[in-house]
């Protein structure tokens, strides 16, 4: 029967909002509530249990097309054109923080390939809780600091994918050699830039046909991504921001992307709630140390790196931008994840990194609107 299925998501999607709400009344972002609530419909907690199978399968649904329509909001051309210095500061910082987390991680014993995914988890921001910091009733950002931040989520988005990439295929996942699997990644992108090229043209038959438009918008980002997991062994979340990207420039995709606008936010519930719900607080007591390094890590490797590479790149506020990007977020919990199926990653970073998530997030939205000059009300 499809109604206790239906009734788990209604029940779910009533207590986010509950959550979210709550979370803005003491000053926390949305997202926090989000988290705590698939806390408490997870399986480790008293009271109600979520049908966590048809939650997570709606969460990979959701990040898809969340990480789908972030690829496609991506303007490369506007990027480089407003904000070039991101294009070399941005990198130093992943590459930095990078290297700074597999040293440390290695240090206390995890191994290469672990300590390198584990890295990137580090070294990715939120790009949703980057665009709630730019985009809250209560941000004191300004508009030359909210399109850094942008700009700065955006490369490193880039940067940490194509890291990723290359790490999980030099890993060798699917029993594929990393010769074969860079490979099968390489034909994807040529398969995913000929969508690129077909799509617009689809779209611009489409455009006054509002329901079809946005159903092969949709199909095409949930098509594309499970064929790079499927057949082409690129994980699902990854190759949707792919997708994403290769067709995110143009008038017609720009409307696509207007349009599966108001669905991002329900992605992102979907997709936090799942979070929330596979956290053990068991585990993650148990996890204690690690969650200590990884919070130092972002500190120390992250935050600091930010602030002086934003200073050299003469970049507005480099305070309150790399305090913005002082969290991890979607793009971590799926690279790490990723690591934990192909079992490089431990049990016990995984909950640290579940841990980190939720408290990176809860600070760093916080402190980003602390360290900068409140706006005056409209």
């Amino acid at each position: 029967m499809s109604a206790p299925l239906i009734l788990d998501i209604g029940l779910v999607l009533l207590a986010a909002a509950a959550g979210g709400w709550l979370a803005r009344r003491v000053g926390l972002p949305a997202v926090v509530g989000y988290l705590a609530v698939g806390l408490l419909v997870s399986p480790f907690t008293p009271g109600y249990v979520a049908g966590r199978d048809q939650i997570h399968l709606l969460a990979d649904v959701g990040v898809a097309l969340l990480l789908f329509e972030v690829g496609i909001e991506i303007d490369l051309r506007r990027l480089r054109e407003e904000h070039r210095s991101l294009l070399l500061v941005a990198p130093i910082q992943v590459v930095i923080t990078l290297v700074v987390s597999v040293a440390a991680l290695m240090a206390v014993g995890v191994s290469p390939a672990g300590a390198g995914l584990i890295g990137l988890g580090v070294a990715s921001s939120s790009s949703v809780v980057v665009v709630n910091i730019t985009r809250s009733r209560s941000r004191t950002t300004n508009p030359p600091t909210e399109r850094a931040m942008l700009g700065w989520s955006v490369v490193q988005d880039i940067c940490v994918v194509v890291g990723s990439v290359v790490l999980l295929g030099l890993i060798g996942l699917n029993d594929r050699s990393p010769a074969v699997a860079l490979l099968a990644f390489a034909a994807f992108v040529v398969i995913a830039v000929a969508v690129a090229w077909l799509l617009p043209h689809v779209l611009r038959l489409l455009r006054w046909e509002h329901d079809l438009f946005l159903i092969v918008s949709v199909a095409t980002g949930l098509t594309i991504a499970a064929l790079g997991d499927y057949v082409f062994g690129v994980p699902l979340a990854l190759a949707a921001f792919v997708a994403g990207l290769a067709i995110s420039e143009g008038p017609d995709t720009g409307e696509a992307r207007r349009r599966l606008l108001p669905f991002r936010d329900l992605f992102a519930v979907l997709f936090f709630v799942a979070v929330g719900s596979l956290i053990d607080p068991t585990e993650l007591i148990a996890a204690l140390p690690a969650l200590g390094l990884l919070l130092a890590l972002v500190v120390a490797a992250k935050v600091a790196v930010s602030f002086v590479a934003a200073r050299i790149g003469q970049l507005p506020r480099p305070l309150q931008l790399a305090v913005g990007m002082g969290q991890m977020g979607e793009f971590s919990f799926v690279i790490i994840s990723v690591g934990v199926v192909a079992g490089v990653v431990p049990a016990d970073w995984f909950a640290a990194t579940l841990g980190a998530v939720v408290v990176t997030i809860a600070v760093s939205a916080v402190l980003a609107r602390m360290v900068g000059p409140r706006l005056p009300e409209a």
